[in-house]
């Protein structure tokens, strides 16, 4: 491991419903609308990173749609190279610490946190 690189297992996803743990460690949600049904004032998360989701563009397209994964991956992956500062933020965190993606959708395999995460280990 370089000075550089990020252990695999300092960043986690976690739907932003699920119970708080001790190794959450850094919380940041990383979806641009706040999840339904949630007050802000019942919720854990140290950082909301709006600007680092998906384009409202780009989300309405995807739809939660898993046919439409491998491009909303590639498309998507295009938008965060855009965003190097949150990115390199998100990277900073990590290396120190354990990190918590925390986003609202129900597949917890096709959204765009798994994309956030690919991004940040496979710099």
């Amino acid at each position: 491991m370089t000075i550089h690189s990020i252990p695999a297992d300092h960043i986690k996803l976690k739907r932003v419903y699920d119970r708080v743990s001790p190794e959450d460690g850094v919380r940041v949600l990383v979806d641009r609308l706040w999840p339904r049904g949630l007050k802000k004032a019942d919720t854990v998360i140290d950082r909301w990173m709006k600007d680092i989701a998906p384009s409202t563009e780009l989300r309405q397209w995807f739809g939660h749609d898993p046919q439409r994964w491998p491009e909303f991956r590639r498309r998507y992956t295009e938008e965060l190279h855009r965003h190097a500062d949150l990115l390199e933020e998100l990277r900073s965190l990590a290396r120190e610490r354990p990190l918590t993606l925390l986003f609202s959708a129900h597949d917890e395999a096709h959204n765009n946190a798994v994309v956030i995460k690919e991004v940040l280990l496979h710099r």
